[in-house]
């Protein structure tokens, strides 16, 4: 069956909403990421802007200010909503995970 598109969020996605938490511009989002995950998630201006647009249209985050070419953007209560029940469903993950590991305990 296909990922409904939005329902559950990529690795790429979770991060930048989680950075959304505060206002961002794009290349602060991308230098938060990088330092938070100890640069195991790098995300290029092309990937970075089109998991914004997204948002955007989903109304996740909002642009903020725009300086010339410069926007930065923040979580709405939408997207706030979207990342706790992405937080949640991986508190799930990992509890399935902690059972499944019981399982093979017992056997």
């Amino acid at each position: 069956m296909p990922r409904v598109q939005l329902k559950t969020l990529t690795e790429q996605m979770y991060y930048v909403l989680l950075a959304l938490k505060k206002e961002r511009y794009g290349v602060e989002i991308s230098q938060y990421i990088e330092k938070l995950t100890h640069g195991r998630i790098i995300l290029g201006p092309g990937t970075l802007y089109a998991i914004l647009s997204k948002f955007e249209a989903e109304k996740w985050i909002h642009e903020k200010k725009t300086e010339g070419r410069k926007r930065s953007y923040i979580m709405t209560d939408k997207g706030r909503i979207m990342l706790e029940k992405e937080y949640q469903h991986l508190l799930e993950m990992i509890e399935d995970t902690k059972k499944s590991e019981e399982d093979i305990d017992e056997s």
